[in-house]
């Protein structure tokens, strides 16, 4: 699954702000995006019918997010590149919950490339289904 992802001066702009960041490098015409605004292509920019969640088949309801991990092979990107990002369930497994049932994982992987086909970044998202829906 794969799809594109402008780096946009107001979307880095106002996640910067939200985040709270006050690094300059955040700031300007050419800024630099955060690093967690990788988060962020797969909830703004990704189809729903390429979404992992989809592939995994997990109840909304019942997700919580377990971890996230980005690794940078370079500076973060900045403002005006257009990223191509590939995603993909790289696995799932099952561990026993402690209140009974069993919990169902799902490991995410995002590579970001740039208009070269390089490797700028790879976010990693650990996704946990619960047995039972909280009441």
């Amino acid at each position: 699954m794969s799809f594109q992802m402008p780096v946009e001066l107001g979307k880095v702009r106002e996640f910067a702000r939200a985040v709270k960041s006050r690094n300059p490098a955040h700031r300007g015409l050419d800024a630099l995006m955060p690093p967690t605004m990788l988060t962020c292509a797969r909830l703004l920019w990704q189809p729903r019918e390429q979404d992992a969640l989809t592939e995994l088949g997990f109840d909304m309801k019942r997700l919580l997010h377990g971890e996230e991990e980005y690794v940078f092979h370079g500076p973060p990107p900045r403002v005006g590149q257009t990223l191509e990002v590939t995603t993909r369930v790289a696995d799932r497994y099952e561990k026993p919950g402690k209140r009974g049932g069993a919990m169902r994982f799902g490991v995410v992987v995002s590579e970001f490339r740039d208009e070269a086909g390089e490797l700028v970044a790879e976010q990693r998202t650990v996704l946990i289904e619960t047995a039972k829906a909280p009441r």
